[in-house]
């Protein structure tokens, strides 16, 4: 089981403030073409190839959308932006969906694109025989037909209201049909692949032939590997790079005073957490959870961990920039004697665990393992930390040990989440804490399927409530997204709070100033 690419495609409803010498909100100049943008990323994978089906790091999903399109996009405040898909409708029961598709796009090879192009791209991720980290997704396709050459129906095996932003996915990026050779970085997106050295270094340069004729504005882009957020850090502040991704929030407010750079600071989805394996024989019963839960003092995270870039957050991930966010849930709160009161009644007081971390899923993720290994000790439990490689932590740790370091940064909608990392159908997938629930699945599959939008919301809340009280996650913290740019490039008005880095769209989005 690989991570999903840490990383898979979101939406958020945040908003981003870009800061600069002075601590104000920079405005936006008018786009410029040209010039090399340099950017530092400090998620990346030595193994990690251009297959759409195993986008792994942040690296590689910047290099996909720097190359390569979705029918759906992501944009500012979440919204679903019509990308090679013109428009889409659903028939009255929500089991059927067509897609229309935009005429006169051209793959980098010159081939025009078309629904059979589609619906190869839409096939890779089904069948017994995909590797794909969003197979659990589109399991719910039923047949996917190119019903004309700009037109392509998908029938779902059940009712789903919110699939659409499925298409908005990594994973989910169009390539030309029956063409295998995915690290050739043929697509249709605005930048041309020359050069891609797995965890080192890639370079495109500009599609003359862009479809899109306000974006992809630098002639060309060269994203480096650097893991090391101090390395990443001293290249923006010598003008080695321009845009690096993961400030670390400790030193974040010493950022946003260099003079020449600015901190780009959005605020949206992605919760840092710790995942208890629901299997393991030490977190099968919810009380040894629930004690964990209680077990963590989160305004402490919040303080030490996150500089206070963030908020409490209460181990369920549908946070406030969701539109069904429930609002009513009990706040867990640090409570060392009721966790040591859980535990002695569960048979597992003075339990002992390994928490195994690394600064891959978050900057500080191996710190606020030693922290909350303090907190903890209050309750009696005694947790171990596990420092492990950053190389290949989500293919050898996450996932496979019972309790590690993770980190999510949301999705376009609760179903996505709550599908994606915690149904029964995403067992063997994303779902890391092997977490099944007939409560939560039944309401799940309930709300997809549910056209009245207050029963829906109370499906939704239904399924927050269930999993923050009974599931294995630890989630003590929201986190904003901290980057940073030299103040020479330029940048919309309205940042994209899905991922870091604008979405993870900053090569196609930003621009230098003249």
């Amino acid at each position: 089981m690989n991570r999903r690419s840490l990383l898979i495609g979101a939406g958020a409803m945040g908003g981003a403030a870009v800061l600069g010498l002075s601590g104000q909100p920079l405005r936006a100049a008018t786009p410029q073409p040209g010039g090399t943008l340099r950017l530092g990323i400090g998620s990346f994978d030595s193994g990690e190839t251009l297959d759409p089906q195993v986008n792994e790091t942040k690296f590689m999903q910047n290099l996909q959308w720097q190359i390569r399109n979705n029918l759906i996009e992501i944009g500012a405040g979440g919204v679903l932006v019509p990308e090679l898909a013109t428009s889409w409708e659903s028939n009255d029961d929500l089991t059927v969906w067509v897609f229309k598709l935009r005429q006169g796009v051209e793959f980098h090879n010159g081939k025009t694109m078309d629904a059979d192009d589609v619906v190869f791209s839409i096939n890779l991720h089904r069948g017994p025989d995909t590797i794909s980290q969003t197979k659990s997704l589109v399991a719910v396709i039923k047949d996917v037909q190119a019903t004309a050459p700009d037109e392509v129906t998908i029938t779902l095996n059940e009712p789903n209201a919110g699939f659409p932003p499925v298409m908005a996915l990594t994973t989910m990026v169009i390539v030309p049909k029956d063409d295998m050779n995915f690290d050739a970085g043929i697509g249709t997106g605005g930048y041309i692949l020359e050069t891609y050295e797995p965890g080192i270094k890639s370079i495109v340069r500009k599609n003359p032939n862009y479809w899109k004729s306000d974006r992809a504005h630098f002639d060309e882009i060269e994203m480096l590997a650097i893991r090391d957020v101090n390395a990443r850090t001293t290249a923006l502040q010598t003008g080695q790079i321009d845009v690096m991704n993961s400030v670390d929030p400790t030193t974040a407010n010493l950022m946003a005073v260099m003079p020449g750079v600015d901190l780009v600071q959005t605020q949206g989805k992605v919760h840092y957490c710790f995942s208890m394996m629901t299997t393991d024989p030490l977190f099968q019963d919810v009380r040894v959870r629930k004690a964990m839960k209680l077990a963590i003092d989160r305004q402490d995270m919040v303080d030490k961990i996150l500089n206070g870039y963030g908020s409490i957050a209460n181990d369920q991930p549908i946070s406030n920039a969701y539109r069904y966010h429930n609002p009513d849930l009990p706040q867990h709160s640090y409570d060392p004697e009721q966790a040591k009161s859980l535990l002695k009644e569960a048979g597992a007081e003075g339990l002992t665990t390994t928490l195994h971390a690394s600064n891959t899923p978050f900057t500080g993720a191996v710190e606020a393992a030693q922290l909350f290994a303090e907190h903890a000790a209050q309750a009696g439990v005694t947790i171990n930390v596990a420092r492990e490689p950053e190389d290949g932590y989500w293919s050898n740790i996450w996932g496979k040990k019972p309790f590690f370091a993770s980190r999510w940064s949301g999705r376009a909608n609760e179903d996505l989440m709550l599908s994606l990392a915690y149904s029964k159908e995403a067992l063997g997938g994303y779902n890391a804490t092997n977490w099944d629930n007939e409560a939560f699945n039944t309401a799940l599959i309930a709300a997809r399927s549910e056209k009245d939008d207050a029963k829906r919301r109370e499906l939704y809340n239904e399924c927050q409530r269930i999993l923050s009280d009974e599931g294995g996650l630890i989630a003590p913290v929201w986190a904003d997204f901290l980057d940073a740019k030299a103040s020479k490039v330029g940048t919309p008005e309205e940042i994209s709070g899905d991922w870091d880095l604008d979405g993870n769209r900053c090569g196609e989005r930003w621009w230098f100033n003249a």
